[in-house]
């Protein structure tokens, strides 16, 4: 074998070498980091979706509450007023007037049922016929202006501002 001739070849490939001998640790050590990093964003994002998952899931619990018991508020309100029904149907004294004025404060109490409750009634005489609130049972001939409401059969009711039930009129028509 030959040995080398040129030591000023040996002089400059042994600095390149050992560069890139610490180029590698370097390397591994950063590698080494990444990993660590990689790792803890893989756990992070583990966890932010888990806590996604768990207000989601709380969330339709949450709905579906909210829907099961909505009506609570105004069930209690009723049980006031079937009490005071009750009360008068078992009321034995024969007096007329005492049944009215229980049956009309039973009506009060229902009234206020209703109003915390945003139930409202429709009482649409005089006004034009509106098919979202009211059904139009029939026609008479009225001085009224043609479908315009000249009686109520039976009242309408609005929940907020939707129709719970429309109100059954009488709508005028031209004179013949």
């Amino acid at each position: 074998m030959q040995e080398n001739q040129n030591p000023q070849a040996e002089e400059v490939l042994e600095p390149v070498a050992t560069a890139t001998e610490e180029a590698g640790v370097d390397c591994a050590e950063r590698l080494v980091q990444l990993e660590a990093e990689l790792a803890d964003v893989k756990e992070q994002f583990l966890r932010a979706k888990a806590e996604t998952e768990n207000q989601r899931r709380r969330a339709a619990e949450d709905v579906a509450k909210a829907q099961k018991f909505a009506i609570e508020r105004f069930a209690s309100e009723l049980v006031s007023v079937k009490d005071s029904l009750e009360m008068a149907l078992l009321d034995q004294s024969g007096k007329f007037d005492n049944l009215k004025l229980g049956v009309d404060l039973t009506l009060k109490q229902l009234l206020a049922a209703f109003e915390k409750s945003q139930i409202s009634e429709i009482n649409p005489i005089g006004d034009k016929l509106d098919p979202h609130r009211h059904q139009a049972i029939s026609t008479e001939e009225s001085d009224a202006e043609a479908n315009t409401v000249v009686r109520v059969m039976q009242k309408g009711y609005l929940l907020a501002d939707r129709v719970l039930r429309p109100a059954m009129v009488v709508v005028a028509k031209a004179k013949s």
